[in-house]
């Protein structure tokens, strides 16, 4: 007999399979529904997480307190409606900032909305969130939670059998949230898997959250290599340099390291040669939602149309149809932003109001519009040149490289400390995380052509947009400088390229844009987190549903996206016959590439936020389809 079975009573089971953000989400949703609307016959939930319920792995609240959250505490919340006076529930509860006033350590508690929380603490606050769900779940519904890994979903008798280690569970909805996978090594990954095998001197570290590496094993003053600088490179910075004990202090006004002595020597390197830029310091109120001018339903409606007249599909080109409008979009803030410190409100305003219509109808008077206004010397908004600043420069030594480098994060962080609304430069390109919604809307479930949803989004614009405006906190970019004038940190330079170095037993880092900056390192670490791929992913229960034709990848043309395929809202996996199946349903990241940016952990407080709009919509049609709830509801 089954676990499910085993309880007394008839009624409705759910399973999530996964419970970090996205399911802790799903589940919050459940509740509201449930509570609003009472249900018709019992309900019971079954969360399972072979880790922390609510912080799932990634979150997990024992990770060290040096990783930090890459989001301010103001802009976090797990539940989908504010406080209203009565006690946490679902549907109401305080963000993460508000959690963080009532927090016993004096330190977290002083936190203000714009500061960035360790990542632990944020865990602790998953799990808060999940404790108390489960406490105050209403009457007639049962959440029980299973800590154990789910290894198979098989059909039982037109419902679904799940099977972990020791016992199944049988449910009518099923619904996977399983978050970042591991995948099975491949390609270069798998090389230097097997060289380090051969070699006893050096070790390999697989891509993953860098609070799951091995770091402890890596000795003070081993050289050690660091693959991508994007977030994860700013973690293994942490952990092997703050995390030995290593002090950040500000010395005539600029942050120096002073070395712990148990810090490795580190060398890291990347296509662009860049470490992740700085987010602009947080000015923005939690609620805060920026209105688009030139991004709008009412473009992309237009731009559908336009691509269906004249090649045939409402897909969209990204370049020719989309990118331009992310541009002026940009622009417009870049000059509204610069025009405000300029002459103030009024001349901002109507610079605005003539800047939208220009642009609009005439863009090639557009110069003289910045003429008249005083902003023709204005630097252009250059997102490409700012990504891959070093493009075809060659460098006579390291030394050279790093000046110039040095130089150029010194004026990003200044940029920074301007903040995303008073400082022209970081304001015009937080733009490009408001208006996420519209790209969603754009690219989601096949809104590009094939070759331009690979080539042009995901290939060129994806690593463009990821380094200008979703980077770490300011501090944190200040810290590598640090680390760079401590000679603690090597950044080998732009192209940089690992291989092994069989008469040496170790790897080697070179960019051949740096004169001298080959370097050996006995222990090598691939700083970027796997992108979801399907067909890659190690979890059992993945390959068993694969194999079994449950999923299938999302395929846009000739595109394999590596995606999860599912149907839009509300998320019904897609078989490999190509049916939607109404009992089982994906959010999150396994769904990367037919859904964009589905890495985001958390919701905002305020109005229903996409995050939270997901988990609503899987909620609502599971708990209708499984008729627990009144025809109300469902409609």
């Amino acid at each position: 007999m089954s676990e499910s079975e085993r309880h007394s009573g008839s009624g409705v089971d759910v399973a999530i399979v996964g419970m970090g953000p996205r399911g802790l989400s799903v589940l919050e949703r459940m509740l509201v529904r449930l509570t609003e609307e009472p249900a018709a016959s019992a309900v019971r939930i079954w969360t399972i997480d072979p880790g922390e319920h609510g912080a799932g792995r990634v979150w997990r609240s024992s990770q060290p307190d040096w990783f930090a959250m890459n989001t301010v505490t103001g802009e976090v919340s797990l539940y989908s409606g504010e406080p209203d006076g009565g006690p946490p529930r679902a549907g109401a509860g305080p963000s993460l900032h508000q959690w963080l006033t009532r927090h016993p350590d004096s330190r977290l508690s002083a936190l203000g909305p714009c500061d960035y929380a360790p990542r632990p603490v944020f865990g602790q606050y998953l799990t808060s969130v999940f404790d108390t769900l489960v406490a105050t779940a209403p009457r007639g519904v049962e959440v029980i939670p299973i800590s154990a890994q789910v290894t198979r979903i098989d059909q039982a008798g037109g419902r679904k059998r799940l099977t972990t280690e020791d016992k199944s569970i049988v449910a009518d909805k099923v619904v996977l949230a399983t978050g970042h996978p591991k995948v099975v090594p491949n390609g270069c990954d798998d090389e230097f898997l097997r060289f380090a095998e051969d070699h006893p001197g050096a070790t390999y570290l697989r891509g993953d959250s860098a609070a799951e590496m091995n770091l402890e094993g890596i000795r003070p003053g081993e050289p050690v290599g660091v693959i991508g600088l994007g977030l994860t490179f700013y973690d293994v910075l942490a952990a092997l340099t703050h995390g030995r004990g290593g002090e950040f202090v500000t010395e005539g006004g600029l942050l120096r390291y002073r070395p712990s002595g148990h810090e490795p020597a580190i060398a890291a390197g990347s296509r662009s040669g860049l470490p992740m830029l700085a987010r602009g310091r947080n000015q923005k109120a939690p609620s805060y939602r920026y209105r688009p001018r030139f991004v709008t339903d009412l473009a992309l409606t237009a731009a559908r149309y336009t691509a269906e007249r004249t090649r045939g599909s409402a897909q969209l080109d990204f370049l020719t149809d989309l990118f331009p409008l992310l541009q002026l979009e940009v622009e417009h803030v870049y000059y509204r932003t610069h025009l405000k410190r300029m002459k103030g409100q009024l001349a901002e305003r109507e610079f605005a109001k003539r800047h939208l219509t220009i642009a609009r109808e005439n863009p090639g008077a557009v110069r003289d519009l910045l003429v008249e206004f005083g902003l023709e010397n204005l630097p252009p908004i250059d997102m490409l040149g700012m990504a891959r600043p070093f493009k075809g420069e060659v460098f006579a030594s390291p030394g050279e490289y790093h000046d110039r480098l040095l130089a150029l994060l010194d004026a990003d962080v200044a940029h920074a400390e301007q903040g995303n609304m008073d400082g022209p430069l970081k304001a015009a390109l937080d733009i490009l995380r408001d208006t996420r919604g519209f790209l969603r809307s754009a690219v989601d479930f096949g809104g590009l052509l094939p070759e331009s949803h690979r080539d042009d989004f995901l290939g060129f614009f994806n690593p463009i947009n990821t380094m200008v405006s979703a980077g770490p906190p300011a501090v944190r970019v200040s810290q590598a400088c640090a680390l760079l004038r401590a000679g603690v940190l090597t950044v080998v330079g732009p192209a940089t390229e690992v291989r092994t170095d069989p008469g040496s037993g170790r790897f080697a880092l070179h960019s051949s844009q740096v004169e001298g900056s080959r370097r050996l390192v006995s222990t090598l670490i691939d700083g970027r987190i796997p992108r979801p791929a399907l067909d890659l992913d190690s979890a059992p229960l993945t390959r068993q549903l694969l194999a079994d034709g449950v999923i299938s990848e999302y395929l846009n043309g000739d595109f394999a996206t590596g995606g999860l395929a599912v149907t839009p809202a509300p998320f019904l996996v897609i078989d490999g016959t190509g049916r939607p199946d109404p009992d089982l349903y994906a959010i999150g990241i396994p769904t990367e590439n037919v859904r964009w940016f589905t890495q985001i952990g958390n919701g905002r407080p305020g109005p229903l936020s996409g995050f939270h709009a997901d988990a609503d919509a899987i909620a609502a049609d599971a708990l209708a389809e499984a008729r627990v709830v009144t025809s109300a509801l469902a409609a």
